[in-house]
């Protein structure tokens, strides 16, 4: 499965296809846009009720009148800024889902705690319109010039939101790391019977961030993921006939029931996730309640109804092929289910990583902070070259022809091979300005047998021509809700070394957990391109 990131994707997107996909990809400050720049249509849930209005200011109006409750009054009174309001709103709907009708807004003191930074709803339109909020001018007709300005207000307003929910994703995921650095803290009992630990809380928010329908939505929109699974089990049906399969992470349900259509005789659907619940619904109301069981819980604590299985089926991959460490799971069901000669499905994997040369990027990133409605803003930049992005970039800023820099073979790898340093080398095949950075992604390969090998250097586009399912996630193939991970490079003072069409790049590139209960990766890149262009980063994808 693929992630959110913090504000955008639960812990995958916290992302995964999570809050990064609650907007397809929510995920990522991409998404914006598409965001349609009328929020007057965006409906929004009430803050004292469940009542779904058609726009922010008509539940605003109603909460002024009904309960008393002026936002934009109460912004001023106690002198919020955004990220204060962001927690305003988690605050009051938190103590109305307690039943407090009257929660105390005395002081922002009441709401400063950083649990306010998380989100009560998914997907809250609410937190979107935040920044759109003001008193509509009185009648002034729209001429043309007029309207002129307002399209530029709009995308202005645009940009704002971008850089605040970056901020708010940011300060969410910073509250998350801090939390598992501290000394563990009693939590109430576990179903084992003893007491939960700081880490565990957090694992629990990142399955709960999937109980969610937008994150579900986005993976299932994305018809390059849906469809090879798809295609992959009903052009195999052969394969499927009669066996028993496990769906690792099964989410709403769509691979198994792929595989019980297909003929399996039994498929069991493991999710750690609420929307295990809906899962057994739509199983059932599609026919398939006497093939498929679910059961809710982490694999690595669940007990299966059978010894083995013969197929295993998951939609693992997330981020930079690795980010939420769910691939460790899958690992462990294969090593503890899958009889000998079963199949996994995918069968292999491969990492993919290019030099980088876009200048765009670079602007809308970076220099914009030095010119920000004619204010320097430089002092945010300070940590901006720390994290990976997850962007869809164009082939045409890609410098050479990408490398393989890891296979994964799904039958055979180990989460200890999940932590590595590998070199590479690539060939620029034009000149650039500047090396700006790196881009990493992944390519999916659904072999038939677990005999099948993967060529050297293999390919998306040359496998299917042959008749075996995969897709790619790189700049050349049509975009899914992965993307790419960019990792834009910090020259410093340096000024960057223009580089000729075939200059030879040596390089080692690596990925590492951030810690061992975290689902975040930290990667590295070491480089050489000669004339003086080389260095060593670290970037943190969370």
């Amino acid at each position: 499965m693929s992630a959110p990131s913090a504000a955008e994707r639960p812990l995958k997107d916290i992302d995964r296809d999570s809050l990064a996909s609650e907007d397809s990809d929510a995920t990522d400050e991409e998404g914006w846009e598409d965001v349609e720049p009328d929020d007057e249509t965006q409906p929004v849930v009430g803050l004292f009720s469940d009542k779904v209005y058609p726009d922010v200011r008509s539940m605003l109006k109603e909460s002024k009148d009904k309960h008393d409750f002026d936002l934009r009054k109460l912004q001023k009174e106690l002198d919020l800024d955004f990220l204060d309001t962001i927690k305003l709103v988690n605050y009051i709907r938190s103590s109305v889902k307690k039943g407090n009708m009257t929660p105390d807004l005395s002081s922002k003191d009441k709401f400063q705690s950083e649990i306010y930074l998380k989100p009560v709803l998914e997907d809250d339109a609410l937190l979107y319109s935040l920044d759109d909020i003001e008193d509509e001018e009185p009648g002034e007709a729209v001429g043309e010039t007029q309207a002129e300005r307002q399209v530029v207000e709009l995308q202005e307003e645009l940009e704002r939101l971008q850089i605040q929910f970056s901020e708010y994703r940011l300060a969410v995921q910073k509250s998350l790391e801090e939390q598992l650095t501290k000394e563990d803290e009693k939590l109430p009992l576990t179903p084992a019977g003893r007491t939960s630990t700081k880490a565990e809380e957090v694992d629990s928010d990142y399955f709960t961030s999937y109980a969610y329908n937008g994150i579900h939505e986005s993976m299932l929109k994305d018809t390059i993921r849906t469809d090879s699974y798809r295609d992959f089990v009903y052009e195999n049906k052969h394969i499927f006939k009669d066996k028993v399969v496990l769906d690792v992470g099964c989410g709403t349900g769509i691979l198994s029931m792929f595989c019980a259509k297909a003929g399996a005789r039994k498929v069991i659907s493991v999710d750690n996730s609420n929307i295990i619940d809906r899962a057994k619904e739509i199983v059932y109301e599609n026919g398939f309640g006497d093939v498929i069981t679910c059961i809710r819980g982490k694999i690595e604590e669940v007990t299966l109804p059978v010894e083995q299985v013969d197929i295993i089926i998951s939609e693992w991959m997330g981020y930079g092929l690795l980010f939420e460490a769910m691939f460790d799971s899958v690992i462990y069901a294969r090593d503890r289910y899958l009889a000998p000669g079963g199949l996994m499905a995918p069968s292999h994997a491969t990492l993919r990583i290019a030099p980088l040369a876009d200048p765009d990027l670079v602007q809308s990133h970076i220099g914009f902070w030095h010119d920000v409605y004619g204010f320097n803003m430089k002092s945010m930049l300070t940590g901006i070259y720390d994290e990976a992005l997850v962007r869809t970039v164009p082939s045409s800023v890609i410098a050479a022809e990408s490398q393989i820099f890891l296979t994964l073979p799904l039958h055979t790898i180990t989460v200890e091979e999940l932590s590595f340093l590998k070199e590479f080398e690539l060939t620029l095949k034009e000149d650039v300005d500047a090396l700006d950075g790196w881009a990493i992604w992944f390519d999916i390969f659904f072999m038939p047998s677990r005999d099948s090998t993967l060529p050297p250097n293999a390919t998306p586009a040359d496998l299917q021509k042959k008749g075996i399912v995969s897709f790619t996630t790189g700049p050349d193939g049509k975009e899914t809700h992965w993307q790419q991970t960019i990792l834009l490079i910090d020259h410093g003072k340096k000024h960057a070394a223009p580089l000729k069409k075939g200059q030879l790049i040596k390089g080692k590139v690596g990925y590492q957990k951030k810690d061992s209960n975290s689902r975040s990766l930290n990667i590295t890149v070491e480089y050489d391109a000669g004339v003086g262009e080389r260095g060593s980063q670290n970037w943190a994808l969370q």
